[in-house]
């Protein structure tokens, strides 16, 4: 019969398949944000394959805008099966919000980007094909 250790990974696997420098898992691990169940004999941590979807939701977490610590928080409310306080919904929220307003800055940079694109084709309408001008600022200096 294999034992228990045989189903886990060691932190060069891991890293292997998630992307994730062996350095930031050692200091997620660290920072409690991963299980570590074991060690081999030779002092390796070792890893269940659930470490992989954790690892998505750190870094789904982190891209949103969320610390560390935080991501921490909402991990241990997750285990304990318990809703998030008033305190952790506010913060969720607010990264709501935040996530909002970093779409419409990116919707309005957009539209500018299609002005600029739309202006530099009426130019080589009018130029020739050896002198282009594009203006980022509006200026035609």
């Amino acid at each position: 019969m294999p034992s228990q250790k045989s189903n886990l990974l060691r932190i060069g696997q891991v890293a292997s398949r998630s992307g994730i420098p062996i350095k930031t898992l050692r200091y997620y691990d660290e920072l409690g944000l991963l299980r570590s169940p074991a060690r081999s004999s030779g002092g390796f941590r070792l890893f269940s394959v659930d470490v992989f979807e954790r690892l998505t939701l750190i870094k789904g977490a982190q891209n949103l805008g969320l610390k560390l610590q935080e991501i921490k928080e909402l991990l241990q409310i997750c285990e304990q099966h318990q809703c998030p306080g008033e305190a952790v919904r506010q913060k969720i929220e607010k990264l709501i919000q935040a996530i909002d307003r970093a779409v419409d800055r990116l919707q309005s940079f957009q539209v500018e980007i299609e002005r600029l694109i739309a202006r530099w084709g009426q130019e080589n309408e009018d130029i020739s094909s050896r002198h282009c001008h594009v203006s980022f600022s509006g200026d035609r200096g």
